[in-house]
């Protein structure tokens, strides 16, 4: 991690650690018979959908998954034709690009299933479907007590050949927090609607299984499992111990200037910090605007010129100023704000820890305008 950024902010994503990673997690799910798919919704956690998905297919991934119809086809139109599964979309929604581009749609209620309908007729194609049931999480899948008619429902529009019912599946609420009753709780009722829809004649694959549930769950993995979190190398149960997974990004810019200030001179906006003795300063051309929360003024650290060095001051919209007291740190030297942390350097997980919230939404929240993607395809596993 020793070149320039190409520019101003950078995201570097290394697919070599995200091919590890699928090939770790496809290899647990096949132990148990199971297919994996690997879901790459928004912007594949801001690690770029198309590329995460060519990697993970070529490493042990058979299908893919992703929240909205337009993901789905910005898949299908750069040349992915990997099953695909798509489950968050409203009654009304236009699925008839989604049925003839051969996507997989979850259904949750009588008036979707008619919309996937009506679409396998217009396209003349039978529409393949897994109908969600909610188990406890309490977001989107049929209520325990419409899931019954649901199931009879797909069933006749099977026999009329408008759609396959390829799957029925769930999604767990607290699969990160192992040995929580919930989980248990939310399979039990998963096994009976699975039972409910065999007695109305459907043949469907089983799947419920999320990183966290994967990792900790092998009876939980049915035909197929749904990593998401873990083949970015974000591990959602660290307290599980290590399970051999590689991050693949890393946040970087570069020093756009240096100066020294004598002792009593105060830093930023508000003047929240002040130099306790003559100091150099490299101005960091990244703030707020390129996903630096201005919430962490004063509570984090950058990796310059081999050490971890604190920010100081505010975190501004555009820079971050940090405190380099005698260290010969030159204009255009690389800064890492976060990385794997295999040399020391600050990681996504220590910048969720002091927000007080998750990985997830901090690489999420990283494709920004003004922040350049860099893939390097690295070695194969």
């Amino acid at each position: 991690m020793n070149e320039r950024p190409a520019c101003r902010a950078d995201v570097r994503v290394d697919l070599a650690a995200i091919r590890h990673n699928v090939t770790v997690l496809s290899g647990l799910a096949a132990e148990s018979g199971a297919r994996t798919m690997v879901v790459v919704k928004s912007d594949g956690y801001g690690h770029g959908a198309s590329t995460v998905a060519e990697a993970a297919l070529r490493s042990g991934a058979e299908w893919l998954g992703v929240a909205s119809i337009p993901e789905a086809l910005e898949l299908r139109e750069r040349g992915i034709s990997a099953p695909l599964l798509c489950w968050l979309y409203q009654h009304g929604d236009d699925v008839t690009g989604a049925v003839r581009a051969g996507v997989d749609l979850s259904v949750s209620s009588e008036s979707q299933l008619r919309d996937v309908v009506v679409a396998a007729g217009a396209t003349g194609r039978t529409a393949r479907i897994h109908l969600k049931i909610d188990t406890g999480l309490h977001r989107n899948g049929a209520p325990a007590e419409l899931w019954e008619r649901l199931v009879a429902l797909a069933a006749k529009a099977e026999a009329d050949g408008a759609v396959e019912v390829f799957a029925v599946w769930s999604h767990l609420a607290c699969a990160d927090e192992p040995g929580h009753p919930s989980v248990d709780v939310q399979a039990e009722r998963f096994r009976l609607a699975h039972e409910q829809a065999l007695a109305a004649g459907l043949r469907p694959l089983r799947h419920l299984a999320n990183s966290a549930a994967l990792l900790t769950r092998p009876d939980l993995r049915f035909d197929m499992v749904r990593p998401g979190i873990a083949v970015y190398g974000l591990d959602p149960v660290p307290q599980e111990g290590d399970h051999g997974l590689r991050p693949a990004m890393t946040f970087r810019s570069s020093v756009a200037l240096t100066k020294r200030i004598a002792a009593g001179e105060s830093v930023s906006y508000g003047h929240m910090w002040t130099a306790p003795a003559e100091t150099t300063l490299a101005l960091v051309p990244v703030g707020y605007a390129d996903g630096v929360p201005r919430s962490l003024s004063g509570r984090f650290s950058v990796w310059l010129g081999g050490e971890r060095r604190p920010v100081v001051g505010r975190v501004c919209m555009d820079q971050i100023v940090v405190r380099c007291d005698d260290a010969p740190v030159s204009e255009g030297d690389e800064v890492v704000l976060f990385g794997p942390g295999d040399d020391g350097e600050p990681t996504v997980e220590e910048w969720a820890e002091r927000l007080g919230t998750i990985h997830y939404e901090i690489v999420t929240g990283m494709y920004r305008p003004r922040v350049s993607r860099t893939v390097v395809a690295g070695d194969a596993p």
